[in-house]
């Protein structure tokens, strides 16, 4: 993901803050976290991400985890992992700071970081280093771009704007379609931009498109206004969590109510403090996780979140969770131990995700596989909010 808006983070910051402190991770600080298994021979693996501030659901969240699969992975006892997660506040420099701070740890494999604009500036050191890097959440192709060692667990930004487009069609979830995205963050105009291309494709009809930036992530009575007067049925919002609920809302207090289509951006909605999680019901988006899967794992996974932080998780939580669980079986498949130097490690490890043979059945996706760039291929799934949960759709 992406960095939040400024004011939505100034507004929501203190907030936010005391909410990842008071739930599950509490113990996570600028000085990072750890899980770790019995004995030395552990490979040692670094995070990233905002545990304070505005951005700290998604930090926390990856987290918590990525701590799961560690412990899972320990307990297995055929290879050993340490974690040790450290807080940027969704900050570049910051997060090049925690990095350091990881490598004099003796970090051997990077989680990436789990934002946008801090895991580019990261991303820059891990190749220079030789390391190898799979960021959870970190979705632009500008983390990826020109570097043979950084991976993503993550749809890339194109990627989200074509399936959107396609399952809008698909589903025909909508006869006018308006749009309003923020054409100053490079995540939401990077998706709405594939989205716009493949409507034209599908032969969606684009009646509206309004935009916003950082600085006026406030009000958007106007947009509203003008979207309404289109006449849309459905509004898609390739934007952020914060933005989205004040425009559920505005539209509310206005009496507008058509279909809301999002992107994982909205994944966060309904923890966040003070959102009146009604204004959600029937919003839709696109994401590789759905916690109320059936399958074994996925059920697995979701009892060991709650019993670990007492509520269910998110898109991002289980991404931290197939990133560690895909560099474990990676580890195996390329014998890589702890031992090994970080170059080693790194190019047998990049190696391996690139092999024809090496899939992964995750909780975000079956059968995932990446490319020569380092981009992941798995589908998403759609997601529906009913009585303040997520549903499968």
């Amino acid at each position: 993901m992406k960095k939040l808006t400024k004011i939505a983070s100034l507004a929501l910051s203190a907030v936010l803050t005391a909410t990842c402190f008071a739930g599950c991770g509490a113990g996570g600080s600028s000085n990072g976290s750890s899980s770790e298994g019995s004995g030395s021979a552990a490979i040692k693996i670094g995070g990233i991400g905002p545990l304070t501030g505005a951005a700290a659901i998604y930090g926390q969240a990856v987290k918590n985890g990525a701590e799961i699969a560690v412990e899972e992975v320990n307990a297995k006892g055929d290879l050993k992992l340490e974690l040790k997660f450290e807080d940027d506040e969704n900050d570049a420099e910051k997060s090049v700071n925690a990095y350091n701070n990881l490598k004099d740890w003796g970090m051997q494999v990077s989680m990436g970081t789990v934002t946008t604009q801090p895991c580019i500036a990261v991303s820059a050191e891990t190749e220079s280093d030789g390391m190898f890097a799979l960021t959870p959440s970190a979705s632009s192709t500008d983390v990826i771009e020109g570097k043979s060692k950084m991976f993503q667990m993550c749809f890339t930004d194109p990627n989200q704007g074509v399936a959107s487009a396609k399952y809008i069609k698909d589903q025909n979830l909508g006869q006018k379609i308006a749009v309003i995205y923020n054409n100053s963050d490079a995540y939401s105009t990077g998706i709405y931009q594939k989205f716009q291309s493949e409507a034209e494709t599908e032969g969606l009809n684009i009646v509206c498109v309004k935009t916003f930036t950082d600085d006026s992530a406030n009000d958007f009575t106007s947009q509203l206004n003008e979207i309404k007067a289109s006449e849309a049925d459905l509004v898609f919002m390739p934007i952020y969590y914060t933005p989205a609920s004040l425009i559920l809302s505005q539209a509310a207090k206005m009496q507008y109510a058509p279909k809301f289509f999002g992107v994982d951006g909205l994944d966060g909605l309904l923890t966040l403090e003070g959102f009146d999680t009604s204004l959600a019901e029937g919003v839709m988006l696109l994401t590789p996780f759905t916690a109320d899967a059936k399958d074994e794992k996925t059920q697995s996974f979701v009892k060991k979140y709650n019993e670990k932080c007492g509520e269910t998780p998110n898109q991002f939580a289980a991404d931290g969770y197939d990133v560690v669980m895909a560099i474990y079986e990676a580890c195996k498949k390329a014998g890589i131990t702890a031992d090994m130097s970080v170059e080693e490690i790194g190019t047998k490890l990049a190696d391996t995700f690139t092999s024809p043979d090496f899939k992964i059945d995750g909780i975000t996706g079956l059968g995932m596989t990446w490319s020569k760039n380092g981009e992941v291929s798995k589908d998403p799934k759609g997601m529906v909010i009913q009585n303040g949960v997520y549903v499968g759709m």
